[in-house]
């Protein structure tokens, strides 16, 4: 090891010496650009096949332990998108999901990225859920020209959240109190170290009755529904894929070659390849494949207060 390190040492030392050579030394493993994969089907034209799959957050992923992160979910997907642009023989997009939901911003961010990439290429999308595709993941596919579900997907949690940790019974069991200095009366208000007055509850209310507003605002318009209609829908139960269904909340119940199948349809394609992104070392051999998914809770593991659109029961 001694004679590894003395070795690279003065092989840098002599490169800056001679002037005319470059030495650029990694401490950490570089992320990889995508690599294109087929996945099935064939001819010439393509629909991508994207994962919105785990919690929806503009962070970073990465390990539990260990310093390797990768860009975040909504950096990969417009890191798709972008590559998509490029690629005129993409003519729709499949979005499979299997996400909870999760940042109020980072929710409507992701649908934003999709209605923007529609616009800009004409494409069609077609979002299909796997297990789960509820609140904000369900907020991201209203984007989609159709939603489709499995026959046992969980869908629906229409609504927001505020996820906020209550420290104070811990601290008087230890003995331990917060010393609060701010500059006015509400600037501490979620603060985990004390509780809630009535007035900055109903301060938090009126935030949260606010981007429910927006929420059900976007649901009646793209699903063209009466707002009394969805306000019914959006106590935040979760639906069934039949009951959603039922509802107007999705276009068709079926599995993951019936997307494709749509897709093709959206896009007047008799056929077609479905392709995927993915960085080198990844394996994605068939439509099922995914990554592992790390433990990542994203920003509900952080302290503070938080909006959400999440079911997290």
């Amino acid at each position: 090891m001694k004679r590894a390190v003395f070795f690279l040492t003065m092989l840098t030392l002599l490169s800056a010496l001679a002037g005319c050579t470059f030495l650029k030394v990694y401490l950490k493993e570089e992320i990889q650009p995508f690599e294109e994969r087929t996945l099935s089907g064939a001819g010439k034209d393509k629909i991508l096949l994207v994962d919105i799959s785990g919690m929806i957050t503009g962070q970073d992923r990465g390990p539990a332990l260990g310093d390797k992160k990768e860009p975040g979910l909504l950096a990969r997907v417009r890191e798709e998108l972008d590559r998509a642009r490029m690629d005129g023989r993409i003519k729709a997009v499949i979005l499979r999901i299997n996400s909870p939901g999760g940042g109020v911003t980072a929710s409507d961010t992701l649908y934003h990225e999709l209605k923007k990439f529609k616009r800009d290429t004409g494409s069609k999308v077609v979002a299909h859920v796997m297990d789960m595709g509820t609140s904000g993941a369900y907020y991201a596919a209203l984007a989609a020209d159709r939603i489709m579900a499995q026959p046992t997907s969980v869908t629906g949690s229409i609504g927001v959240i505020m996820l906020r940790l209550d420290a104070t019974g811990l601290m008087q069991k230890v003995g331990i109190q917060a010393l609060e200095i701010a500059s006015g009366e509400r600037k501490g208000m979620g603060s985990p170290f004390r509780p809630l007055s009535p007035e900055e509850r109903k301060i938090f209310q009126g935030v949260i009755d606010s981007l429910y507003g927006r929420f059900i605002t976007l649901l009646s318009e793209e699903r063209k529904m009466p707002l009394d209609a969805v306000k019914r829908l959006a106590d935040g139960r979760v639906y069934t894929s039949q009951e959603a269904k039922a509802a107007g909340l999705i276009d068709g119940i079926g599995y993951l070659d019936d997307a494709v199948e749509q897709a093709k349809k959206l896009a007047n394609l008799e056929r077609a390849r479905v392709v995927t992104y993915a960085r080198p070392g990844e394996y994605k051999a068939n439509l099922y494949s995914m990554n592992l998914i790390n433990i990542d809770l994203g920003v509900t593991a952080e302290p503070g207060t938080r909006f959400m659109y999440l079911w997290w029961p």
